[in-house]
């Protein structure tokens, strides 16, 4: 599993940086290949830090914002940790490449590439737009370890849309891509639509079960069908925002680890509490109850961090949604096994550096 070390010297022969432009910001990841890692893939993420942007709002504004997110990252990587030009890599995720096609606001993209090579006086840097099935295939390389590469199901459910896929042939050549138009926040937003002039929980949880049992659910069902995952896959791996803040709340006590199993039964009973007693999942509450070798400094931050990321009905509806996708895979006698990775975020950029240098 590609993990985050704190302890290893990141001015290193071997370190590598990553710079992604995405939907709503810019982010670094720093990666350690080594000598193993150049060999079979493996690699060390040393850091990884984010700038929130909006670039996809596509404002004189947010270009402005990440214009400076990007070149403040790109200096970092190379003024503080000495990572030079040539073992930098710069591209826009496949979120904002599909919004800005969607918009016709491509000529946004090579604005900001143009800007960028001009602030550091790079001309020729290259900045590729990642497409869905690349990035979908780079974040199963980036997250899921190569021990269970090939019975690993990973699925990323973001904002606007969840994505993910599988290796069904036993190489990483094949890719079976598996795709949403539904995220966390879609699945808000159309709730939202649906409450009217009602705007108490219960209506909203109400609308919600709606949109979730309506549209959506007829595409999960036929999306999962499609990808023919529930008979090649044992692993269900889960990526993304909302993974992230249900591991961090259902689990505050493993704030250390990158990746937390789950039992559908228990993420059901935790969403439910979602509604009913929001209270107990403020980092004051969660605290109470934990004993005294956690580190509570790291725990109260990572709740807090979730509270600032999404509020109540945003955990509702990206939960609700998690819970959908899973129950797909929930059989009788072919029990899968779930996990909700929580630094899922830096995976495609970092497999992407990983398979550059490789010439994969």
């Amino acid at each position: 599993m590609a993990q985050t070390s704190v302890k290893k010297s990141i001015q290193s022969s071997a370190v590598y940086a990553g710079i992604e432009v995405g939907s709503k910001g810019v982010k670094l990841s720093l990666i350690d290949l080594g000598k193993n890692g150049q060999r079979n893939g493996s690699f060390i993420i040393l850091k990884d830090s984010a700038v929130n942007t909006d670039f996809i709002s596509f404002t004189p504004s947010s270009f402005q914002a990440t214009l400076k997110g990007l070149i403040g990252l790109y200096q970092s990587a190379s003024n503080q940790y000495q990572v030079s030009a040539d073992r930098i890599f710069t591209v826009f995720s496949s979120g904002v490449k599909v919004q800005a096609e969607k918009e016709s606001k491509q000529s946004w993209l090579v604005n900001l590439a143009d800007s960028f090579r001009k602030a550091i006086k790079e001309p020729s840097r290259t900045m590729l737009a990642i497409d869905v099935a690349d990035e979908a295939r780079l974040s199963h390389l980036g997250i899921v370890p190569s021990s269970r590469r090939y019975n690993t199901f990973l699925i990323d459910i973001g904002s606007g849309n969840t994505k993910g896929g599988y290796f069904p042939n036993g190489n990483t050549n094949d890719f079976k891509l598996f795709q949403l138009t539904w995220g966390t926040k879609s699945i808000n937003n159309a709730t939202e639509k649906r409450v009217e002039d009602d705007i108490s929980l219960n209506n909203y949880a109400r609308q919600m079960f709606r949109v979730l049992a309506g549209q959506a659910n007829d595409e999960i069902v036929y999306a999962v069908n499609v990808s023919g995952a529930y008979n090649m896959s044992d692993n269900i791996a889960f990526s993304g925002g909302i993974s992230w803040a249900t591991a961090t709340l259902m689990y505050p006590e493993l704030a250390d680890n990158p990746v937390v199993p789950v039992q559908f039964e228990d993420v059901l009973k935790y969403s439910e509490k979602l509604q009913s007693s929001f209270g107990s999942f403020s980092d004051s509450a969660l605290l109470k109850v934990l004993d005294a070798t956690v580190d509570k400094a790291l725990v109260s931050k990572e709740v807090k961090t979730v509270h600032k990321v999404f509020d109540q009905r945003a955990l509702m509806a990206g939960t609700g949604l998690l819970l959908k996708i899973m129950r797909q895979f929930e059989g009788v006698y072919d029990k899968k096994q779930f996990f909700l990775v929580k630094n899922g975020q830096v995976g495609w950029i970092s497999a992407f550096v990983d398979q550059s240098v490789s010439g994969k």
